[in-house]
């Protein structure tokens, strides 16, 4: 066992000593030590009942045979943290997770771990830094959240919230129906009910294999949920306890090109959350996957997008996938029609990809469309090109609202704060391409999420009406034709960064385009003007982050070698 050597040997009676202070006996350096790396916090309601969760994992890992050891990595609620500068620390968060997970592992020599994420970027993190240790892993989520209603019965979640800031400063709800949605859009504890980011995370993690069935759509605080915990504690116990086993379910046996492949084509017949390009990249690289950007639209080109949840489809939540047969029933009806699915991979339960789902069908195909009937014959995600974004910027085509050919003027913003205020203050018209830039990992740095600009303008109307482009990301909440994580961002000197009030801008997502219509003089002309703006920072840690890390299109990962 890996934790051999820190427990065996009369060189290491200081180190049992130190154990025993923990309430170990003679009888348990004998077992595998399982590291139980929990998110919980207080502050966000998809983690602050998960030390109640670990109690039950752990209580599962002692009865197994096995020694768990409880550790906490941070997390940012990216729903607090919006629409101010909090957010510039939720994208960094990913990098502290992940060098926290590899820290206590590998200091403290455990066997094998099981991760308890459920948010945001505190998913990614933990694989990332689980890639990095490469011992068995299994991650269990906290669970999605239940969907709200309003008084009159309307479904309603934390997306509804954000639209209704909008829909208020407009004039076209009460202050009490307001008060309604606040008080009702988030019922439960859990990650956000639609397919937002931590949920296609979740979901994603079932289609790596890394996660058992479930993982993405039963709901928190159910007794089901209990089972899935209790299941997980104990194969990950099932594994650490064979040393045969040990070697074949390592991490990156698993976590492979099939697995990231498999979580693209997903993640494209599910619609979604933009965030999850971001994460997978990183997640690719520290699996030593050879995946581009450019390799996206490829995939999106073999899947077909059948399933539609909120915030694309806002009466349709992660409660009704479980309901209609879940990740597997969507992964079985994808493989007849051959989509991008690679079936013979290990999953952690120890069946392939293909064993896993063979029984899965569709109990619904109202929730879950069949491959004869898709939303799109191509997927939920696309990767645009063009001079504006030469490295590449991505738009969740599940949440287009409005037409897929757009042309418009420019309306620029030197980040989000000022777009707020011009949205808000009526500057933005219909026709107009929001142009939100300094917000990409370095301008801004940490690459804020764009939730309340396109939220208000979706709330004021104009969401068929307009466009809007960001070296920023967005939330998984967000719908419209909202484009991020533009490459080069204007930090860089992107193109994104010399764009001026009226520039024509031109989107198409069919031909993956994004262009600014301006001549290759006027271009240079501006280019040999052009300073970047440089935000003045009082943080320490955003400091260090803008000084290592790389572009949206590398995954806003963290240089590593700096010669």
């Amino acid at each position: 066992m890996r934790s051999d050597e820190v427990k065996l040997g009369h060189q290491r009676a200081p180190h049992r000593s130190l154990f025993r202070a923990t309430g170990l006996k003679d009888e348990d350096f004998g077992k595998p030590f399982i590291g139980v790396a929990n998110s919980f916090i207080e502050i966000i309601p998809g983690h602050f009942f998960l030390d109640k969760v670990s109690d039950i994992i752990k209580e599962e890992i002692r009865n197994a045979g096995c020694v768990p050891f409880e550790f906490n990595t941070i997390g940012v609620d990216d729903g607090i943290a919006m629409g101010h500068d909090g957010m510039l620390f939720s994208l960094p968060s990913r990098e502290i997770i992940a060098n926290s997970i590899e820290t206590v592992m590998n200091a403290h020599k455990l066997d094998a771990m099981i991760a308890i994420p459920n948010c945001d970027k505190i998913v990614p993190g933990m694989i990332m830094g689980a890639l990095r240790v490469d011992v068995p892993t299994i991650f269990v989520s906290g669970g999605p959240m239940a969907k709200g209603y309003k008084k009159d019965g309307t479904p309603i979640d934390l997306a509804t919230a954000f639209e209704a800031v909008g829909q208020f400063e407009a004039g076209q709800i009460s202050e009490d129906e307001l008060k309604d949605i606040e008080c009702n859009a988030c019922p439960s504890g859990g990650s956000c009910s639609g397919m937002f980011t931590a949920n296609s995370m979740n979901t994603l993690m079932e289609a790596m294999g890394i996660a058992l069935p479930g993982n993405g759509t039963i709901l928190a605080l159910t007794a089901e949920r209990e089972e899935l915990y209790r299941k997980a504690a104990r194969r990950i116990c099932e594994i650490a306890k064979s040393k045969e086993l040990t070697q074949k379910f390592k991490l990156r046996n698993i976590l492979n090109e099939n697995a990231v492949r498999n979580a693209f084509a997903v993640d494209m017949a599910m619609g979604g959350s933009s965030n999850t390009v971001l994460h997978m990249l990183a997640i690719a690289k520290e699996a030593d996957v050879k995946f581009e950007l450019s390799d996206i639209n490829a995939i999106s080109k073999k899947v077909s997008h059948i399933a539609k949840i909120s915030p694309s489809l806002s009466t349709v939540h992660m409660e009704d996938i479980n309901r209609a047969g879940g990740v597997n029933a969507v992964m079985k009806e994808m493989s007849k029609r051959g989509d991008d699915i690679l079936l013979e991979n290990l999953t952690i339960s120890g069946e392939s990809v293909y064993e896993k789902m063979k029984d899965a069908y569709i109990k619904d195909t109202n929730i879950i469309h069949t491959i004869d009937n898709p939303y799109s014959a191509v997927g939920g995600l696309a990767i645009l090109y063009g001079n504006l974004a030469e490295q590449g910027a991505v738009i969740k085509t599940a949440g287009i609202t409005g037409s897929r050919v757009f042309t418009g003027t420019a309306v620029c913003f030197d980040g989000q704060p000022e777009a707020i205020l011009g949205i808000t203050s009526g500057k933005v018209k219909a026709g107009n391409v929001v142009v939100i830039r300094y917000e990409g990992p370095r301008g801004g740095p940490g690459m804020q999420e764009m939730l309340a600009p396109t939220s208000l303008i979706m709330g004021m109307g104009l969401g068929d009406k307009v466009a809007l482009i960001t070296d920023g990301r967005f939330s998984g909440a967000t719908r419209g034709a909202s484009i991020g994580h533009v490459s080069p961002e204007a930090a860089e000197g992107g193109m994104i960064g010399l764009l001026k009030d009226g520039d024509e801008i031109h989107i198409d997502v069919d031909q993956y385009i994004l262009q600014v219509n301006l001549s290759d003089e006027e271009i240079a002309k501006r280019r040999a003007e052009f300073k970047p703006l440089i935000k003045p920072l009082k943080s320490k840690w955003l400091g260090q982050y803008r000084s290592l890390v790389t572009n949206a299109s590398s995954g806003a990962v963290l240089k590593t070698d700096l010669h």
